[in-house]
């Protein structure tokens, strides 16, 4: 059975050295690492996850807790996420958490607590304070993504600024009659991603002078855009225009306006969120927040704080305008109403 020592002599540097090299850790040069690494592939060699864990404390493991798997952008996430750890030698174990609270107890004071992750990336979860707890609790790095809890160390997106470019990119074209598909509630913004989406468009049409904005709460999928934009489109006084809170709910308004006989954009325009890997085939102007890099910077964070260094801070998100927006039909400002910007 091949062993270190063999690796050792094969790259011309000492089992120390190879460990370094092979575990991610430790300060060796670009050239070295790469002639281990060859080396180690070329013998067969594949370091022992226990007895690097007895030899370092590490379990060379980092855990991702997610709420769905099933989605495209978590999906996208992931891959972002593994891109990092995989040539630093990590694994990823995933963790689902579900809503229901047994399964949420479960996992938070069983499965976490078996020492087989070195750090824990969280995605867009929201959390009840005894949850941040528990997690915090963990002795464990852990950094959050997309996560709105301020107690828990994460990279964050402004979602309130993201609804707004969106909202405002719809008036700046001269819509007023302006819909919001998404969920969440009036007033408080509330801690989830949903909720400061809303606030953020209820703000930007009020600063518009356009109170009593249309919302209506949906499913985050095709089917829930489909169902809300068709019921809207079928209004008396119509929107003109819809901002959808993901691209997928964005997606469905537009197959709905095609039922309806609705022409996007001269009849409806139409703006989501996501940049989802599609969205350029369906013409989408979309507010893309780039998830691959997302997953990227997550792990390069967790990493970090695995050493004890802390590499945080806000995500990018940019406007990417397609064919389905423009301004209303006629090119001019609806009349009702503040005039437009």
């Amino acid at each position: 059975m091949t062993g270190i020592d063999d690796v050792a002599r094969a790259a011309g540097v000492s089992a120390a050295t190879v460990s370094r090299a092979l575990s991610g850790r430790g300060r060796i040069s670009d050239a070295t690492r790469a002639r281990v690494r060859a080396a180690a592939a070329d013998l067969g060699y594949v370091v022992s996850a226990a007895a690097s864990a007895l030899a370092t404390g590490r379990a060379a493991n980092i855990g991702v807790v997610v709420p769905l798997l099933d989605r495209w952008f978590f999906a996208n996430v992931l891959d972002g996420i593994a891109s990092r750890l995989t040539p630093r030698g990590y694994d990823m174990t995933l963790y689902s958490m579900s809503t229901d609270r047994a399964q949420r107890d479960g996992m938070l004071d069983v499965s976490l607590r078996r020492g087989r992750v070195d750090g824990l990336i969280v995605l867009s979860l929201t959390l009840a304070d005894d949850e941040v707890d528990r997690l915090l609790a963990l002795d464990l790095p852990v950094v959050g993504l997309g996560s709105t809890n301020r107690r828990l160390p994460a990279l964050r997106i402004d979602d309130v600024a993201v609804a707004r470019l969106a909202t405002e990119h719809l008036l700046a074209l001269g819509h007023r009659r302006i819909a919001h598909l998404g969920a969440g509630y009036p007033g408080d913004p509330g801690l989830d991603i949903p909720s400061q989406r809303r606030h953020g468009f209820d703000a930007a049409m009020a600063d518009a002078g356009i109170r009593d904005a249309r919302f209506v709460a949906t499913d985050f999928t095709i089917d829930g855009g489909y169902r809300a934009a068709r019921a809207l489109l079928r209004e008396a006084e119509p929107p003109t225009a819809i901002f959808a809170a993901s691209d997928e709910l964005a997606f469905g308004a537009l197959f709905a306006a095609r039922d309806e006989g609705r022409d996007v954009p001269r009849d409806l325009s139409v703006i989501g969120v996501d940049g989802h890997e599609m969205s350029d085939f369906f013409g989408l102007t979309t507010i893309a927040q780039f998830p691959h890099e997302q997953g990227e910077r997550a792990a390069d964070a967790v990493l970090a704080a695995v050493d004890g260094r802390t590499e945080l801070g806000e995500l990018s998100f940019r406007l990417v305008e397609r064919t389905s927006t423009s301004a209303p039909h006629g090119g001019l400002a609806e009349k009702s109403g503040s005039p437009a910007p």
